[in-house]
């Protein structure tokens, strides 16, 4: 009787809690894994590497300053406005590099955007389902092409192309009209701004596609439906469905290809003439970029105002980096505030 009573009067155990809890249908207690000090660590590790970010990017932006002095201290702004580049003489100037990378940025764009836009379209809307997978792998395996092929290509076997079937055509058909004339004039030789813009135009249609591809795919299978439903084609389900329902990742993929046109080097530095005046408006005039300048002077530029400039070029296309995402943020920001007001 009394090892009855001791038996009854001893503490459960915790598994003998747990097992009855079990039994009883109700979970059992799960103890913590990690404490507050296992969550702090997190924190200052996560914020750790946000402020290493934010003091590399304002390292290279102050190394830049500082390399880039001597030129910025010499001819200030007026380094942008002028078009002289004179190493024996040291008299430098960045407008002719300046000119050559918006330039080939822009026509990149103009060329990319609408011919990304009708494959993502394509893929998305109209592509029968076997050619879906194969088509959307050979286009993203673009994006795998070193830009030194790029390059090479555009020199050995796209120039002369653009050459004998479009810029001597051109000059033909133009020649004697005052301003066409200038538009298109040039050395035969299918290199210059045009060139190096459809270069970098066929780098970037893959990145832009397969952004605008990806947010189209998102869009609701339910609105695209009932749109269709209600008898609108293809187009019109595009235009007043997809495209207002994706329009910040379209413009955030149009902004990845812009920043890739912007700061490409070899494909450029092959085709685009690498040469340091501005004497026309001229398409088919070879000119120079800011990548393609770097990458040809910088190895063989001495300490002093030469490679002062060519620093001062980088500090250049550094801002012109930062405008283009300041806008592009801006852009959707206003895009968002939009579509709260309509909402």
């Amino acid at each position: 009787m009394a090892a009855t009573t001791t038996q009854q009067e001893m503490p459960m155990s915790p598994m003998g809690a747990s097992a009855r809890q079990g039994a009883a249908g109700v979970p059992p207690v799960k103890t913590a894994r990690s404490g507050p000090m296992a969550d702090r660590v997190f924190g200052w590790l996560a914020k750790g590497a946000a402020l290493l970010t934010l003091g590399l990017l304002f390292a290279i932006l102050l190394s830049l300053t500082i390399s880039a002095w001597p030129a910025i201290s010499k001819y200030g702004l007026g380094f942008l406005a002028s078009t002289t580049w004179d190493p024996v003489q040291e008299d430098f100037g960045g407008l002719v590099m300046i000119y050559g990378t918006l330039m080939t940025s822009v026509i990149a764009l103009v060329i990319a955007v609408p011919v990304s836009f009708g494959i993502a379209l394509f893929l998305t809307e109209l592509s029968p389902a076997w050619l879906k997978r194969p088509l959307g792998t050979a286009i993203e395996l673009l994006a795998a092409i070193p830009s030194i092929v790029y390059g090479m290509w555009g020199l050995l076997v796209f120039s002369p192309i653009l050459s004998t079937y479009v810029q001597q055509p051109l000059q033909s058909v133009f020649k004697g009209v005052p301003f066409l004339e200038a538009f298109v004039s040039g050395p035969p030789v299918g290199i210059g701004i045009l060139s190096a813009g459809i270069i970098l135009a066929i780098m970037i249609i893959p990145f832009i596609a397969a952004v605008m591809r990806d947010v189209f795919e998102v869009t609701p299978t339910l609105l695209k439906e009932s749109a269709y439903g209600l008898g609108a084609t293809t187009w019109e389900v595009v235009s007043t469905v997809v495209l207002p329902y994706t329009k910040a990742g379209v413009i955030g993929g149009i902004m990845l290809g812009l920043g890739r046109a912007i700061g490409e080097t070899m494909a450029v530095t092959f085709v685009i003439g690498n040469f340091n005046q501005l004497d026309s408006l001229s398409l088919f005039q070879a000119a120079n970029s800011i990548t393609s300048a770097l990458a040809n002077e910088f190895a063989e530029a001495g300490a002093g105002l030469h490679q002062a400039s060519l620093m001062y070029l980088g500090l250049v296309l550094f801002f012109i980096t930062f405008v283009v995402l300041s806008l592009s943020k801006l852009l959707l920001s206003q895009l968002k505030k939009g579509e709260g007001a309509k909402s």
